[in-house]
């Protein structure tokens, strides 16, 4: 856009009120208001008086008048044709990915069963893929069906899940639905970062879960999942550089925000075997 074109301003205020007017591209005063909006450098506060017309029949001459108002009475701004002016905000300080892990979460003897029925299920994991069907991306075996194991994690969580959103400081919600599959990740799997929840199926999920268990002795390594902190990158929530490395730790089970951004880092399992896999019971909490 020119500079020098003119831009009709919409002004929208709180209560309600509206006034349109006319002004160039290059106008100090719309940079004036959008950093209102943004508040960059707190000037919420401040006074504007713009010039307005009123009266704009063929039987009322136009006359000006001067609309006063506070920085902070101003909702949104319309412009067309359309502009967008680059705005920043001050780097913050990464804020917390908080978990919780709860260790001996199943009992001995359902940890066994499990395990038992993971490794006669064998033939029936298939390879795992994404949404966008990045074939590097993800690379592990899963298994969607199994019905006795899916309701007794179900019924753990459901037993469990006060005490955890208030140990994350969330507030209480009823549950919809508690998604749950069975994963295996065998030597050089791994799942680059990602989150739980960014597609449109998938919005409703509120948390992530992840129950590890595995044979013992333990006859894999790595495979540790780590979750990123957020910080404000350009006005929008952003993985910051900052972490947490969660071991994968036999009978014991993850919460996480599935908003947050994670990963599953590589796997290595000398022996190639299935039945030394690192195994979860993993799925999402909807609301």
């Amino acid at each position: 856009m020119d500079l020098s074109d003119e831009v009709e301003l919409t002004l929208l205020l709180a209560g309600g009120q509206q006034y349109t007017l006319s002004v160039s591209a290059d106008e100090p005063l719309l940079r004036e208001l959008f950093e209102v909006l943004v508040d960059a450098e707190g000037k919420s506060g401040r006074l504007f008086q713009i010039p307005i017309q009123k009266g704009r029949s063929p039987q009322a001459p136009q006359k000006e008048a001067l609309l006063t108002f506070r920085g902070d009475r101003l909702v949104a701004l319309i412009t067309e044709p359309p502009i967008l002016i680059e705005t920043s905000l001050p780097q913050s300080d990464p804020l917390a990915s908080d978990y919780v892990q709860i260790d001996q979460f199943l009992t001995p003897s359902d940890h066994d069963r499990l395990i038992n029925f993971v490794l006669q299920q064998e033939a029936n994991f298939v390879s795992t893929s994404t949404s966008t069907g990045d074939l590097d991306y993800r690379k592990s075996l899963v298994l969607y069906a199994f019905p006795e194991f899916s309701q007794l994690i179900s019924q753990q969580i459901h037993a469990v899940l006060p005490n955890v959103l208030t140990q994350l400081s969330l507030p209480h919600f009823d549950i919809q639905q508690v998604e749950a599959q069975l994963t295996a990740h065998n030597d050089g799997n791994y799942y680059k970062i990602h989150n739980d929840n960014g597609s449109s199926h998938t919005t409703t999920r509120e948390l992530t879960y992840v129950y590890y268990f595995n044979r013992q002795p333990k006859a894999f390594s790595g495979g540790e999942l780590r979750i990123y902190d957020t910080t404000i990158k350009n006005n929008q929530y952003v993985q910051a550089e900052t972490h947490h490395t969660i071991e994968p730790r036999d009978n014991s089970i993850v919460f996480f925000l599935s908003r947050y951004m994670h990963e599953v880092l590589p796997i290595l399992c000398p022996s190639q075997t299935f039945a030394d896999s690192r195994f979860t019971l993993n799925g999402w909490i909807r609301r």
